[in-house]
Protein backbone atom coordinates (compact mmCIF):
# COMPACT_ATOMS: atom_id res chain seq x y z
CA UNK A 1 0.00 0.00 0.00
CA UNK A 2 1.43 3.66 -0.80
CA UNK A 3 1.84 5.77 2.42
CA UNK A 4 -1.05 8.43 3.20
CA UNK A 5 -1.12 11.32 1.04
CA UNK A 6 -0.14 14.32 3.22
CA UNK A 7 -3.28 17.54 3.17
CA UNK A 8 -2.06 21.11 2.08
CA UNK A 9 -2.31 22.35 6.14
CA UNK A 10 -0.20 19.05 7.30
CA UNK A 11 2.29 21.36 8.85
CA UNK A 12 -0.49 23.49 10.93
CA UNK A 13 -2.39 20.19 12.00
CA UNK A 14 1.54 19.07 13.56
CA UNK A 15 1.43 22.65 15.18
CA UNK A 16 -1.86 22.26 16.55
CA UNK A 17 -0.83 18.58 17.82
CA UNK A 18 -3.41 16.48 15.72
CA UNK A 19 -3.43 12.99 16.00
CA UNK A 20 -2.88 12.01 12.47
CA UNK A 21 -4.41 8.86 10.95
CA UNK A 22 -4.53 7.35 7.25
CA UNK A 23 -8.21 8.23 5.91
CA UNK A 24 -9.50 7.83 2.66
CA UNK A 25 -5.80 7.40 1.47
CA UNK A 26 -4.93 10.98 3.31
CA UNK A 27 -3.35 11.13 6.35
CA UNK A 28 -5.86 13.49 8.37
CA UNK A 29 -6.04 14.70 11.83
CA UNK A 30 -8.62 12.35 13.84
CA UNK A 31 -8.57 14.89 16.86
CA UNK A 32 -6.38 17.42 18.76
CA UNK A 33 -5.34 17.55 22.25
CA UNK A 34 -8.65 18.89 23.54
CA UNK A 35 -10.19 15.48 22.25
CA UNK A 36 -13.22 14.84 20.56
CA UNK A 37 -16.42 15.30 23.03
CA UNK A 38 -14.39 18.96 23.62
CA UNK A 39 -14.17 18.85 19.91
CA UNK A 40 -17.84 17.85 19.33
CA UNK A 41 -19.74 20.41 21.99
CA UNK A 42 -17.60 23.22 20.30
CA UNK A 43 -19.04 23.06 17.57
CA UNK A 44 -22.84 22.73 18.35
CA UNK A 45 -21.92 26.03 20.83
CA UNK A 46 -19.91 27.75 18.89
CA UNK A 47 -17.75 27.21 15.79
CA UNK A 48 -15.35 25.06 14.59
CA UNK A 49 -12.77 24.32 11.67
CA UNK A 50 -12.28 21.39 9.63
CA UNK A 51 -9.67 20.55 6.94
CA UNK A 52 -11.69 18.58 3.86
CA UNK A 53 -8.98 19.06 1.06
CA UNK A 54 -9.15 14.89 0.90
CA UNK A 55 -12.72 15.39 -0.57
CA UNK A 56 -12.80 15.77 -4.70
CA UNK A 57 -13.63 19.11 -6.21
CA UNK A 58 -14.43 18.42 -10.24
CA UNK A 59 -15.62 21.55 -12.68
CA UNK A 60 -17.82 20.07 -15.01
CA UNK A 61 -18.16 21.91 -18.43
CA UNK A 62 -19.51 22.35 -21.70
CA UNK A 63 -22.97 22.47 -23.68
CA UNK A 64 -25.61 21.07 -21.75
CA UNK A 65 -23.30 20.09 -18.53
CA UNK A 66 -26.70 19.94 -16.71
CA UNK A 67 -28.90 18.06 -18.71
CA UNK A 68 -25.92 15.62 -19.51
CA UNK A 69 -25.41 15.21 -15.37
CA UNK A 70 -28.91 14.01 -15.04
CA UNK A 71 -28.62 11.66 -17.14
CA UNK A 72 -26.40 9.91 -14.28
CA UNK A 73 -28.50 11.21 -10.72
CA UNK A 74 -31.54 10.95 -9.73
CA UNK A 75 -32.18 14.70 -9.36
CA UNK A 76 -33.66 17.99 -10.65
CA UNK A 77 -30.03 19.50 -11.86
CA UNK A 78 -31.61 21.43 -14.84
CA UNK A 79 -33.72 23.45 -12.61
CA UNK A 80 -31.05 24.36 -10.36
CA UNK A 81 -30.67 27.66 -10.17
CA UNK A 82 -27.22 30.07 -10.60
CA UNK A 83 -25.93 30.34 -7.46
CA UNK A 84 -27.15 27.43 -5.57
CA UNK A 85 -26.29 23.76 -4.47
CA UNK A 86 -28.08 20.95 -4.39
CA UNK A 87 -27.48 17.16 -2.60
CA UNK A 88 -27.02 14.61 -5.51
CA UNK A 89 -26.60 10.74 -5.87
CA UNK A 90 -24.17 8.94 -8.74
CA UNK A 91 -26.07 5.89 -9.30
CA UNK A 92 -24.83 2.74 -10.46
CA UNK A 93 -26.94 0.45 -12.77
CA UNK A 94 -28.76 -1.98 -10.36
CA UNK A 95 -29.96 0.76 -8.26
CA UNK A 96 -26.89 1.09 -5.83
CA UNK A 97 -24.91 4.34 -5.28
CA UNK A 98 -21.69 5.02 -6.50
CA UNK A 99 -21.54 8.14 -4.14
CA UNK A 100 -23.07 10.94 -2.59
CA UNK A 101 -22.02 14.39 -3.61
CA UNK A 102 -22.85 17.98 -3.61
CA UNK A 103 -23.44 19.96 -6.86
CA UNK A 104 -23.62 24.00 -7.53
CA UNK A 105 -24.19 25.60 -10.49
CA UNK A 106 -21.50 28.58 -10.69
CA UNK A 107 -23.13 30.22 -14.24
CA UNK A 108 -20.40 28.89 -16.45
CA UNK A 109 -19.49 25.71 -14.19
CA UNK A 110 -20.97 22.92 -12.20
CA UNK A 111 -19.38 22.31 -9.18
CA UNK A 112 -19.23 19.05 -7.86
CA UNK A 113 -17.84 17.96 -4.08
CA UNK A 114 -17.65 14.32 -3.73
CA UNK A 115 -16.28 12.35 -1.34
CA UNK A 116 -12.11 11.74 -0.58
CA UNK A 117 -12.39 7.92 -1.11
CA UNK A 118 -14.31 7.63 -3.94
CA UNK A 119 -13.15 11.02 -6.30
CA UNK A 120 -11.00 8.86 -8.29
CA UNK A 121 -13.89 6.47 -8.82
CA UNK A 122 -16.34 8.93 -9.72
CA UNK A 123 -14.22 10.19 -12.30
CA UNK A 124 -14.33 7.29 -13.96
CA UNK A 125 -17.75 7.49 -13.88
CA UNK A 126 -18.71 10.65 -15.03
CA UNK A 127 -15.65 11.10 -17.94
CA UNK A 128 -17.71 7.79 -19.33
CA UNK A 129 -21.22 8.45 -18.73
CA UNK A 130 -20.73 12.68 -20.02
CA UNK A 131 -19.17 12.59 -23.70
CA UNK A 132 -18.51 15.73 -24.81
CA UNK A 133 -18.24 17.44 -21.47
CA UNK A 134 -15.22 18.59 -19.74
CA UNK A 135 -14.54 16.79 -16.41
CA UNK A 136 -11.76 17.93 -14.85
CA UNK A 137 -10.57 17.42 -11.08
CA UNK A 138 -9.27 20.45 -9.44
CA UNK A 139 -5.48 20.06 -7.70
CA UNK A 140 -4.51 23.22 -6.62
CA UNK A 141 -7.81 24.19 -3.99
CA UNK A 142 -7.87 23.32 -0.43
CA UNK A 143 -11.53 22.78 0.72
CA UNK A 144 -12.17 23.74 4.25
CA UNK A 145 -15.43 24.10 6.65
CA UNK A 146 -16.43 26.51 9.38
CA UNK A 147 -19.16 24.70 11.42
CA UNK A 148 -21.18 26.14 14.27
CA UNK A 149 -24.01 28.52 15.44
CA UNK A 150 -21.03 31.22 15.62
CA UNK A 151 -19.54 30.35 11.91
CA UNK A 152 -21.40 33.38 10.29
CA UNK A 153 -20.41 35.84 12.88
CA UNK A 154 -16.36 35.10 12.96
CA UNK A 155 -16.75 34.69 8.90
CA UNK A 156 -18.37 38.02 8.01
CA UNK A 157 -15.90 39.82 10.20
CA UNK A 158 -13.17 38.64 7.69
CA UNK A 159 -15.41 37.92 4.61
CA UNK A 160 -18.14 40.58 4.69
CA UNK A 161 -21.39 39.87 2.53
CA UNK A 162 -21.20 36.07 3.67
CA UNK A 163 -23.89 36.72 6.50
CA UNK A 164 -26.36 37.35 3.52
CA UNK A 165 -25.92 33.63 2.31
CA UNK A 166 -28.74 31.41 2.85
CA UNK A 167 -28.51 27.61 3.24
CA UNK A 168 -27.15 26.11 -0.08
CA UNK A 169 -26.52 29.34 -1.44
CA UNK A 170 -22.89 29.52 -3.17
CA UNK A 171 -21.18 32.81 -3.88
CA UNK A 172 -17.49 34.15 -4.84
CA UNK A 173 -15.61 35.95 -2.50
CA UNK A 174 -11.75 37.71 -2.80
CA UNK A 175 -9.97 37.64 0.70
CA UNK A 176 -6.26 39.02 0.32
CA UNK A 177 -6.35 38.53 -3.40
CA UNK A 178 -7.49 35.13 -2.64
CA UNK A 179 -10.68 34.15 -4.55
CA UNK A 180 -12.71 31.67 -2.21
CA UNK A 181 -15.67 29.30 -3.50
CA UNK A 182 -17.83 29.57 -0.60
CA UNK A 183 -21.73 27.42 -0.30
CA UNK A 184 -23.20 27.83 2.96
CA UNK A 185 -23.29 24.19 3.33
CA UNK A 186 -22.00 21.64 5.93
CA UNK A 187 -22.64 17.83 7.12
CA UNK A 188 -22.62 18.71 10.83
CA UNK A 189 -26.36 19.58 11.44
CA UNK A 190 -25.18 22.79 12.61
CA UNK A 191 -25.28 26.16 10.10
CA UNK A 192 -21.81 27.08 8.47
CA UNK A 193 -20.22 27.33 5.61
CA UNK A 194 -17.70 25.04 2.96
CA UNK A 195 -14.92 27.32 1.72
CA UNK A 196 -12.72 26.39 -1.49
CA UNK A 197 -9.23 27.93 -1.21
CA UNK A 198 -6.53 28.72 -3.24
CA UNK A 199 -3.61 26.05 -1.61
CA UNK A 200 -1.54 28.69 -1.42
CA UNK A 201 -3.50 30.83 0.62
CA UNK A 202 -5.51 27.98 2.80
CA UNK A 203 -3.05 27.93 5.36
CA UNK A 204 -2.98 31.99 6.22
CA UNK A 205 -7.04 31.80 5.61
CA UNK A 206 -7.23 29.05 8.34
CA UNK A 207 -4.96 30.94 10.71
CA UNK A 208 -7.33 33.68 9.68
CA UNK A 209 -10.30 31.49 11.47
CA UNK A 210 -8.74 29.81 13.92
CA UNK A 211 -7.28 33.73 15.52
CA UNK A 212 -10.85 34.16 16.47
CA UNK A 213 -11.18 32.88 20.22
CA UNK A 214 -15.08 31.13 18.89
CA UNK A 215 -12.97 28.85 16.21
CA UNK A 216 -11.54 25.50 17.44
CA UNK A 217 -9.59 22.91 15.21
CA UNK A 218 -11.99 20.16 14.90
CA UNK A 219 -10.59 16.03 13.82
CA UNK A 220 -12.73 13.21 12.22
CA UNK A 221 -13.78 11.84 15.45
CA UNK A 222 -15.58 14.61 16.03
CA UNK A 223 -17.04 15.34 12.23
CA UNK A 224 -17.84 12.07 12.46
CA UNK A 225 -20.17 11.86 15.73
CA UNK A 226 -21.62 15.26 14.51
CA UNK A 227 -23.07 13.75 11.31
CA UNK A 228 -24.12 10.72 12.92
CA UNK A 229 -25.95 13.11 15.08
CA UNK A 230 -27.90 14.71 12.84
CA UNK A 231 -28.73 11.64 10.73
CA UNK A 232 -26.60 11.94 7.95
CA UNK A 233 -25.17 8.86 5.86
CA UNK A 234 -21.71 8.35 5.84
CA UNK A 235 -20.53 6.66 2.13
CA UNK A 236 -19.06 2.96 2.46
CA UNK A 237 -20.87 2.16 5.95
CA UNK A 238 -24.28 3.59 5.78
CA UNK A 239 -24.47 4.02 2.06
CA UNK A 240 -22.94 1.37 -0.30
CA UNK A 241 -22.81 0.02 -4.11
CA UNK A 242 -25.66 -2.35 -2.66
CA UNK A 243 -27.89 0.54 -0.93
CA UNK A 244 -30.41 2.51 -3.16
CA UNK A 245 -31.29 5.83 -1.84
CA UNK A 246 -34.90 4.84 -1.04
CA UNK A 247 -33.36 1.87 1.07
CA UNK A 248 -30.84 4.98 2.63
CA UNK A 249 -34.20 6.78 3.29
CA UNK A 250 -32.82 9.80 0.70
CA UNK A 251 -36.07 9.84 -0.97
CA UNK A 252 -36.29 13.54 -0.31
CA UNK A 253 -33.23 13.85 -2.44
CA UNK A 254 -35.33 12.86 -5.25
CA UNK A 255 -37.45 15.74 -7.15
CA UNK A 256 -40.87 15.03 -8.46
CA UNK A 257 -40.10 16.25 -11.79
CA UNK A 258 -37.38 12.94 -11.80
CA UNK A 259 -40.49 10.35 -10.35
CA UNK A 260 -43.13 8.43 -11.75
CA UNK A 261 -44.85 10.65 -13.91
CA UNK A 262 -42.65 13.69 -13.69
CA UNK A 263 -41.24 15.81 -17.33
CA UNK A 264 -38.10 14.00 -16.59
CA UNK A 265 -38.99 11.11 -14.66
CA UNK A 266 -36.09 8.11 -14.94
CA UNK A 267 -33.56 8.16 -17.86
CA UNK A 268 -30.87 7.62 -14.88
CA UNK A 269 -28.69 4.69 -13.85
CA UNK A 270 -31.43 1.77 -11.44
CA UNK A 271 -33.73 3.84 -12.58
CA UNK A 272 -36.33 0.92 -12.96
CA UNK A 273 -35.26 0.12 -8.76
CA UNK A 274 -35.47 3.09 -7.54
CA UNK A 275 -38.51 4.26 -8.94
CA UNK A 276 -40.50 1.13 -8.01
CA UNK A 277 -39.39 1.31 -4.66
CA UNK A 278 -40.68 5.12 -4.38
CA UNK A 279 -43.47 3.86 -5.49
CA UNK A 280 -43.99 0.73 -3.41
CA UNK A 281 -41.61 0.81 -0.85
CA UNK A 282 -38.17 -0.94 -0.44
CA UNK A 283 -37.52 -4.39 1.71
CA UNK A 284 -35.60 -2.75 4.06
CA UNK A 285 -34.83 1.28 5.28
CA UNK A 286 -32.71 3.14 7.28
CA UNK A 287 -33.67 4.04 10.75
CA UNK A 288 -32.15 5.84 13.83
CA UNK A 289 -31.34 3.58 16.81
CA UNK A 290 -31.01 3.77 20.55
CA UNK A 291 -29.19 1.16 22.32
CA UNK A 292 -30.26 0.85 26.29
CA UNK A 293 -27.37 1.20 28.83
CA UNK A 294 -23.91 3.37 27.92
CA UNK A 295 -22.24 0.92 25.71
CA UNK A 296 -22.36 1.73 21.76
CA UNK A 297 -23.35 -0.29 19.27
CA UNK A 298 -20.90 0.18 16.19
CA UNK A 299 -20.91 -0.79 12.51
CA UNK A 300 -21.17 -4.33 11.79
CA UNK A 301 -23.58 -5.47 14.69
CA UNK A 302 -26.47 -7.65 13.39
CA UNK A 303 -29.92 -6.88 14.82
CA UNK A 304 -32.42 -9.59 15.60
CA UNK A 305 -36.23 -9.17 16.47
CA UNK A 306 -35.69 -11.10 19.59
CA UNK A 307 -33.01 -11.89 22.44
CA UNK A 308 -33.67 -15.98 21.49
CA UNK A 309 -33.72 -15.47 17.47
CA UNK A 310 -31.52 -17.22 15.40
CA UNK A 311 -31.78 -15.41 12.00
CA UNK A 312 -30.88 -11.72 11.73
CA UNK A 313 -33.51 -9.21 10.54
CA UNK A 314 -30.73 -5.78 9.76
CA UNK A 315 -27.63 -4.35 10.88
CA UNK A 316 -25.88 -1.51 12.44
CA UNK A 317 -24.08 0.83 9.74
CA UNK A 318 -22.75 3.41 12.29
CA UNK A 319 -22.53 3.75 16.18
CA UNK A 320 -21.15 5.51 18.67
CA UNK A 321 -21.66 8.09 21.48
CA UNK A 322 -23.60 11.28 20.96
CA UNK A 323 -22.12 13.78 23.07
CA UNK A 324 -25.19 16.54 22.52
CA UNK A 325 -27.49 13.46 23.19
CA UNK A 326 -25.84 12.52 25.89
CA UNK A 327 -25.98 8.59 25.23
CA UNK A 328 -25.05 5.92 22.62
CA UNK A 329 -26.57 6.28 19.04
CA UNK A 330 -26.78 4.54 16.33
CA UNK A 331 -28.50 4.02 12.50
CA UNK A 332 -29.12 0.73 10.43
CA UNK A 333 -31.05 -1.07 8.14
CA UNK A 334 -34.14 -3.03 9.15
CA UNK A 335 -37.15 -3.94 7.39
CA UNK A 336 -39.39 -1.41 5.74
CA UNK A 337 -42.24 -0.80 7.97
CA UNK A 338 -40.45 -1.42 11.11
CA UNK A 339 -42.60 1.35 13.49
CA UNK A 340 -41.03 3.68 15.54
CA UNK A 341 -40.24 2.25 19.02
CA UNK A 342 -39.93 -1.14 18.57
CA UNK A 343 -37.76 -2.53 20.52
CA UNK A 344 -34.49 -5.03 18.54
CA UNK A 345 -31.87 -6.81 19.98
CA UNK A 346 -27.77 -6.36 18.82
CA UNK A 347 -25.53 -9.13 18.95
CA UNK A 348 -22.74 -7.61 20.51
CA UNK A 349 -19.98 -10.07 21.76
CA UNK A 350 -21.85 -12.69 22.38
CA UNK A 351 -24.66 -10.83 24.41
CA UNK A 352 -28.66 -9.31 23.07
CA UNK A 353 -28.55 -6.07 24.14
CA UNK A 354 -31.90 -4.21 23.60
CA UNK A 355 -31.79 -1.06 21.13
CA UNK A 356 -34.95 0.67 20.05
CA UNK A 357 -36.13 1.91 16.41
CA UNK A 358 -35.75 5.77 16.34
CA UNK A 359 -36.72 8.49 14.27
CA UNK A 360 -33.49 10.39 12.74
CA UNK A 361 -32.27 12.64 12.97
CA UNK A 362 -30.71 12.75 16.89
CA UNK A 363 -30.12 16.44 16.80
CA UNK A 364 -32.43 18.63 14.57
CA UNK A 365 -30.45 20.99 11.79
CA UNK A 366 -30.07 24.29 12.80
CA UNK A 367 -29.88 25.86 9.02
CA UNK A 368 -30.21 29.80 7.84
CA UNK A 369 -33.46 29.11 5.56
Amino acid sequence: MSDPISLPLADLHAELGGKMVPFAGYSMPVQYPAGVMSEHLHVRDKAGLFDVSHMGQVVLRGDGAARALESLLPVNVVGLAEGRQRYGLLMLPDGGVADDLMFANRGDHLLLVVNGAMKHADMEILRAGLPGQSVEMLDGRALLALQGPLAETVLEAMVPGVAAMKFMDVRSFDWNDADLWISRSGYTGEDGYEISVPVAQAEAFARALLASDDVMPIGLGARDSLRLEAGMPLYGQDLTADISPVEADLGWAIQKIRRTGGDRAGGFPGADRVLAELDNGPKRRRVGLLPEGRAPMRMGVMLYGSDTATAPIGTVTSGGFGPSVGAPIAMGYVPDGTVTGTVLYGDVRGKRLPVTVTDLPFHQPRYKR
